[in-house]
C-alpha cells in the first residue's frame, strides 16, 4: 500500500464522517464539505491503487524486465 493510497482512504473516510455529521445538525455546508473530501479521497486511492497496479505489472512483466 503506497502514500496515495492511504491518504485518500483517510481521507474518504473522514470525508463520510464530516457529511454524516454536518448532515445530522443541519448544516448544509458542513454536508456539502464532506462529501466533496469523500470523493477527493476516492479519487486519490483511485491513483494509488493505479500507481501500485503498474508498479506490480513492470516489475511482473519478463518483456519490461533487463535481462
Amino acid at each position: 500500500m503506497n502514500q496515495n493510497q492511504l491518504k485518500g482512504r483517510a481521507g474518504s473516510a473522514m470525508g463520510k464522517i464530516k457529511e454524516i455529521t454536518g448532515r445530522l445538525m443541519g448544516e448544509g455546508a458542513m454536508e456539502r464539505e464532506g462529501n466533496a473530501e469523500k470523493h477527493g479521497g476516492k479519487v486519490e486511492a483511485g491513483y494509488g491503487d493505479v500507481k501500485d497496479d503498474a508498479h506490480k505489472a513492470t516489475k511482473m512483466s519478463p518483456v519490461l524486465t533487463p535481462y
